[in-house]
């Protein structure tokens, strides 16, 4: 029954959370067929600028302070970008 508090506090952490300096790319998703569970896809420059996002005043209130514990569960797991563009000598 949460769900749609949950929904609010993610929309308003989007602005914020895009802005940081080393965040690259922030898109919260949300299941269609089960509107519970939502899912976040993250890309920070390192783990500093991932470390600082989690510590700012936005994520500390909206975060912390009003989505996360309306949940019934949390799982994060983190994975290294693989780009075999670098393997080739690609600039980008």
């Amino acid at each position: 029954g949460e769900e749609q508090a949950v929904l609010a506090a993610i929309e308003a952490l989007i602005p914020p959370s895009r802005a940081e300096e080393g965040c690259r790319f922030y898109q919260p998703n949300r299941d269609p067929e089960n509107p519970r569970v939502f899912f976040f896809y993250e890309i920070y420059d390192d783990e500093a600028a991932y470390k600082a996002h989690g510590e700012s005043a936005h994520f500390a209130e909206l975060g912390f302070g009003d989505a996360i514990p309306r949940l019934e569960g949390r799982e994060r797991m983190f994975y290294e970008t693989i780009d075999a563009s670098a393997e080739r000598g690609v600039v980008r």
